[in-house]
C-alpha cells in the first residue's frame, strides 16, 4: 500500500513522516476535484540524480492553477526546490515525484472563495508505469467505448485532478477486456491520447501527433518532437482519423510515467506486425540516454540533486 511506504513527506513548507501525511475527510478536493498536480521523474546519472525537464513541470503545475483560479502559496523557486529536496530527504537514486496543490478542509460545498490552498510533494522509487517488459516489447491497446472528450466542456490543458475520471473509466475497461491501455478519442470520432499518455503514430517517414485541443500540453510529448527533429524527422500535429491508426507503421506513447512505450496492437489490429517499429526505438533508446544524462544535447533540462 502507498501508503505504508517509508520515508518524508514535503507538506506546507515541512517534511513530515510518511505515514503522518493526512488530511481530513472533509478536504474540498477529496469531495469536488479540485487539485492540481504533476508527474516528475528523477534518474540515476554518473553525476548522481538529476530530474528531468523539472522547471517546465512546475510551470505547466502553475499553469494549470491559473487555469482553475487556485492560488499557489508559494513561488515556482521553493517549490522547485522542494521536489529536489524530496529525492535527497529520501535518498533516492530514481524517483517519481508527484506535487499537488489542493484545498483543505476550511469550508464544504462548490464555493472556494474561503478555502486555503495546500501543498504537498511526495517523492518515491517507481519503475516504469507499465512494467519493463511492456517498454521493451510493446503494449496492447483498445479503443475506449467511454465519454469522448469535448473541447468546451472541461480544461484539458489543466492537469487537474477531476479531469482524469474518464481515464480511469477508460483504463478499467480496457484491463478487463484483457489490453494494456486504453486509446481515448474526442467528439469526432479522432483519436485524443491514451488514459494517462499523449499518442504518435508513424506513417510514411513523419511523426504525427494530435493537436493540442482536447490534448494535455505533455512534457515528454515536447522532448519525442525535439528528439525527432534531431534525428530529421518531421512531425505534424493534427487531427489523426481513427482509421488511421489501424494502417499507422508504428504507433507509441508518451509521458513521465510512461516514457516512450510502444504500441503493437490496436483493438484487433497489429501494428508493424506486432512488434515495436525502429523509429519508435530509436525515438526510445534517445530517450533513455537523454533523461540518464547521456545524451549530447539538452542538458539543461536535468537538474541534479545531492544525495
Amino acid at each position: 500500500m502507498m501508503s505504508d511506504l517509508e520515508g518524508q513527506i514535503w507538506m506546507d513548507g515541512k517534511f513530515c513522516d510518511w505515514k503522518d501525511a493526512k488530511i481530513h475527510i472533509l478536504t474540498h478536493t477529496l469531495h469536488y476535484g479540485t487539485g492540481v498536480f504533476e508527474g516528475v521523474r528523477a534518474y540515476e546519472t554518473d553525476s548522481g540524480p538529476a530530474i528531468f525537464r523539472l522547471e517546465d513541470h512546475t510551470k505547466r503545475l502553475f499553469d494549470s492553477a491559473n487555469l482553475v483560479g487556485m492560488k499557489i502559496p508559494y513561488d515556482i523557486e521553493i517549490l522547485m526546490q522542494a521536489q529536489c529536496d524530496s529525492v535527497s530527504e529520501n535518498n533516492l537514486k530514481n524517483a517519481y515525484i508527484r506535487p499537488l496543490c489542493f484545498y483543505g478542509s476550511e469550508g464544504m460545498g462548490l464555493r472556494a472563495d474561503n478555502l486555503r490552498v495546500h501543498c504537498a510533494i511526495c517523492a518515491w522509487d517507481w519503475g516504469p508505469y507499465l512494467g519493463a517488459e511492456k517498454i521493451l516489447n510493446g503494449i496492447r491497446v483498445k479503443v475506449s467505448p467511454f465519454p469522448k472528450r469535448d473541447p468546451e466542456a472541461m480544461l484539458y490543458k489543466a492537469k487537474a485532478t477531476g479531469n482524469y475520471i474518464n481515464s480511469m473509466l477508460a483504463l478499467r475497461d480496457a484491463l478487463a477486456s484483457g489490453y494494456d491501455e486504453a486509446l481515448i478519442l474526442d467528439t469526432n470520432n479522432c483519436v485524443n491520447e491514451g488514459s494517462g499518455e499523449n499518442f504518435f503514430i508513424i506513417k510514411n517517414n513523419k511523426l504525427i501527433t494530435p493537436e493540442l485541443v482536447t490534448v494535455l500540453d505533455g512534457i515528454t510529448r515536447k522532448t519525442i518532437i525535439s528528439l525527432a527533429e534531431e534525428l530529421g524527422i518531421e512531425t505534424v500535429e493534427r487531427k489523426i482519423e481513427l482509421n488511421e491508426v489501424f494502417t499507422a507503421d508504428e504507433a507509441f506513447f508518451t509521458g513521465t510515467a510512461a516514457e516512450v512505450t510502444p504500441i503493437i496492437e490496436i483493438d484487433t489490429t497489429k501494428i508493424n506486425d506486432g512488434k515495436p517499429g525502429h523509429v519508435t526505438k530509436k525515438l526510445q533508446e534517445n530517450y533513455f540516454n537523454l533523461i540518464r544524462g547521456r545524451h549530447n544535447h539538452h542538458r539543461d533540462w536535468l537538474t541534479h540533486v545531492k544525495i
